[in-house]
């Protein structure tokens, strides 16, 4: 009977390997032909950008194109971890590496590069993306997406499907790249959200996390349908199974959160401070103006 060990989820193997981890690999490619483009015109782009879009890349890959891909089907702990890893841990890096501006940038205008050009705009000043990303749509994912998937066991009903399990691993980073582009994203969006609804967005995820990563810790019956049985082949229970993957959710997911909740609250204190100068220099300069009218008015009198 084998044991579990974490270096075997890690291990690369070829037929474990999702589609998903093939796109990982395509987007990384396309990222890096164009800022090597730009550098070889002699155009600037940041080196940064380029190191986190890339290691947005690696891990998008390490959660779909490892062994750990293949035991998903087996493992509540395993595809939590892969849903966190997708839809909160991976999203930052690619959305900070502003493959938006990237696109716009080192996009031939002529050629195949101008109707590429055209479809990326019009998608940009869509109503579709204007709904997917109002502050609403955000706030929903961010209170449905776990409840609804595991409390009404929705998940199971998911990975009885054919091809389930890549459904489930699409879903997850699209709705990252969803509910993250307003907290992380540097390309500028066709509507960014207030300071207010990013840190009610955190705070929502944050608990839901917090409430469902304990629900997981404490029950010691199976939670999902797909996963009644015990994972015997893995020497463990189902129980420690779910406890494992609620240790997770309350590190592993929590802590880029907590991250984002600081940035977020730092960024609004600063933007604060920078309109407090503006409206004091407004302010001296209408004074300093008054003041100059008053000083010719009365000198004139006299």
């Amino acid at each position: 009977m084998a044991s579990l060990e974490l270096g075997d989820l890690f291990q690369f193997d070829l037929r474990s390997m999702s589609p998903l981890a093939w796109l990982a690999i395509v987007c990384l490619i396309m990222y890096l032909t164009g800022a090597i483009s730009l550098w070889g015109r002699g155009k600037r782009w940041g080196v940064g950008s380029t190191l986190l879009f890339t290691v947005g890349c690696l891990l998008w890959f390490m959660a779909t194109g490892m062994r750990a891909n293949a035991y998903a089907e087996e493992l509540v702990s395993v595809l939590l971890f892969q849903q966190i890893t997708l839809m909160v841990v991976v999203p930052p890096f690619l959305l900070m590496g502003s493959p938006g501006r990237l696109l716009l940038r080192a996009m031939p205008r002529r050629g195949l590069g101008r109707p590429v050009m055209r479809a990326a705009l019009s998608a940009y000043r869509s109503r579709t993306a204007q709904v997917l990303l109002h502050p609403a749509t955000v706030i929903v994912i961010a209170v449905v997406a776990f409840p609804i998937l595991y409390f009404t066991d929705t998940l199971s009903w998911f990975l009885e499907l054919p091809s389930g399990h890549l459904i489930l691993l699409a879903l997850f980073l699209v709705f990252g790249m969803i509910g993250g582009a307003p907290l992380w994203s540097l390309d500028p969006l066709p509507r960014a959200p207030s300071f207010v609804v990013r840190i009610v967005d955190v705070l929502l995820e944050i608990q839901i996390h917090a409430i469902f990563g304990l629900v997981l810790l404490r029950s010691t019956e199976p939670m999902f349908g797909w996963y009644a049985n015990d994972p015997e082949a893995w020497g463990i229970t189902r129980a420690l199974d779910q406890a494992i993957a609620g240790g997770l959710i309350w590190s592993y997911g929590e802590l880029p959160l907590i991250i984002v909740l600081i940035v977020t609250i730092s960024k609004w204190r600063t933007s604060d401070l920078r309109q407090a100068k503006r409206r004091e220099a407004q302010e001296d300069a209408e004074l300093d103006a008054y003041n100059a009218y008053l000083a010719a008015k009365f000198g004139k009198e006299q």
